[in-house]
């Protein structure tokens, strides 16, 4: 009976609790009613419920997305594009007031090609199919070099998918100011290669240099470009600007290196030091091919680019092989002979876009350095090499060439670091070269003289003019050809222990140690190597 009780009573309780609650809810609204600006506070109240309940994006429907709403010239982009990606498109393609008249032989007959009628391979090569054989077409050269039976002519830098072609083609000349083509019949197909290295099939893409005297009505004309065709009434499917840079004065060292492949491969601090090496000793400009790089490597070429010591290429694999980044790496590394074909195409390149620029031209790798012993210079060295090569014989050479020594990675390591030189600086750390040099004639590279050289190879040149490839053999007491390497390359991988047993400290580089140390830091801290900020 109690405990009943005790229940009613909380409930009674309970209820008045909540009959007061709502009494007092009800006073302070009709109170609020009465207040000054309660209107508006209600207004408020409802407007931050109505606020809360709106979905978020309706804050943004009368603002405008910020688009591009730049008025562009389609057509004047394009040109800019072209004259920047496709520096063998002729003048007339890439100036728009430079775009010429449609002009032809008669109305069936050698029409000059329309630029969307171009047959583009690759983005750097220009495409003719014949019906023995496709042509694909880096670049053309005038060649007018006093020793040339065949000057004045156009060579034309190519690979063709057949051994000793024997297609019948022609070229068609344009000239400015002038509304025919010239014509003239290919004269030669320069092969650059031996068919004993290998790959010597129908259906693979080979590396020639394509000849074209110009008619003598012409002699004294340079041509704004040429095409390749078949008959000589095709309509071309390529024009390549005709290339000709001759300055008022020689200068005298420029250095070529092949389509760079490391795109894994971090070599950017070795790449400073190399090329502020090949500065030191008197190159005027070294001109890179570039295939795929890591970034910091761009980053290296980029800055070397402002100051105008380099010049970048960007290159290409022409037909069906890949240039996937990475695939193109394997690839590379799997066709060797695939490989040596393809660099040929930008070692002579750099010889032909030079051919009037400097007085001679090396084909150098990015761990190779032509060290002279004696002297500091190339210039210096040169001088000396003229005198004991014209004592022998009384003519110019077509090279000079360098015997090979090896400055083995694992040679250093043995005897140990040095400690007044900083360990990112290789070469200068690695002063410890085998004893025996390579065979003659072997592994060498070349000072090549323009003059005389017409095809190059990686080592030495495959064909020349006038009087054949003579060769001058630099003294290894004058000059040596130090390459900086892990291992020999594989054909002397056999012998190589030979090279290891017998190692001879040769300190020839820390002649430049201070400038090399001190340029290639500055150039590092320069691109931000070691941080943000330069030591005091």
């Amino acid at each position: 009976m109690l405990s009943r009780c005790k229940g009613t009573l909380l409930f009674i309780l309970w209820l008045a609790s909540v009959i007061i609650l709502l009494q007092l809810k009800s006073l302070s609204h009709s109170n609020l009613l009465y207040l000054p600006n309660s209107r508006i506070l209600l207004q408020n109240l409802a407007s931050t419920s109505n606020q809360t309940d709106a979905p978020y994006y309706e804050k943004v429907f009368t603002i405008d997305p910020a688009v591009d709403n730049s008025n562009v010239n389609v057509e004047n982009v394009m040109h800019d594009e072209l004259k920047r990606h496709l520096p063998s498109l002729p003048d007339s393609y890439v100036k728009p007031n430079k775009i010429k008249n449609t002009f032809y032989k008669n109305e069936s007959c050698a029409k000059y090609p329309n630029v969307y009628d171009l047959e583009f391979n690759n983005i750097y090569w220009q495409s003719v199919f014949t019906t023995n054989g496709t042509f694909h077409l880096y670049s053309a050269y005038y060649d007018v070099r006093k020793l040339s039976r065949i000057s004045p002519a156009v060579r034309i830098l190519g690979m063709i998918n057949r051994i000793e072609p024997t297609i019948k083609t022609h070229c068609q000349f344009w000239f400015d100011n002038h509304k025919e083509p010239v014509f003239s019949k290919v004269m030669e197909y320069k092969y650059i290669w031996y068919k004993k290295w290998g790959n010597y099939k129908q259906g693979i893409f080979q590396p020639y240099l394509i000849a074209c005297q110009i008619p003598h009505p012409f002699h004294k004309v340079v041509p704004a470009s040429v095409s390749i065709v078949e008959k000589i009434c095709d309509s071309p499917t390529n024009n390549l600007k005709v290339i000709y840079n001759k300055p008022k004065k020689k200068k005298e060292f420029a250095v070529c290196v092949k389509g760079l492949d490391f795109l894994y491969k971090d070599i950017s601090v070795r790449l400073v030091e190399w090329i502020e090496m090949i500065l030191l000793l008197g190159a005027d400009k070294i001109f890179f091919y570039k295939l795929q790089v890591h970034p910091n490597i761009s980053k290296v070429l980029s800055y070397y680019e402002k100051k105008d010591k380099v010049d970048v290429t960007p290159l290409t694999l022409p037909g069906g092989q890949p240039n996937i980044p990475g695939f193109q790496h394997m690839y590379l590394s799997k066709k060797i002979n695939h490989k040596r074909q393809n660099e040929l195409i930008p070692y002579n390149d750099c010889l032909y876009r030079n051919l009037y620029t400097y007085k001679y031209i090396a084909l150098l790798d990015v761990d190779e350095v032509i060290m002279p012993v004696k002297v500091m210079s190339w210039k210096d060295l040169m001088d000396v090499v003229l005198k004991k090569a014209l004592a022998i014989k009384n003519e110019t050479r077509a090279s000079y060439n360098v015997r090979n020594v090896y400055f083995l990675d694992d040679l250093l390591h043995s005897h140990g670091w040095f400690k007044d030189i900083p360990k990112y600086m290789h070469m200068l750390q690695h002063v410890y070269r085998s004893k025996n040099f390579t065979q003659p004639n072997q592994y060498v590279k070349c000072f090549h003289n323009p003059e005389r050289a017409l095809i190059l190879h990686n080592h030495f040149p495959l064909a020349c003019l006038s009087s054949g490839c003579t060769s001058y053999p630099i003294e290894t007491g004058d000059a040596q050809l130090q390459h900086y390497r892990a291992d020999c390359v594989k054909t002397l991988k056999k012998t190589c222990t030979q090279f290891r047993e017998s190692s001879v400290l040769d300190t020839s580089m820390w002649r430049f140690k201070s400038t090399l140390i001190s340029r290639t830091t500055d150039t590092l801290y320069t691109l931000g190597y070691f941080g943000d900020t330069r030591p005091n």
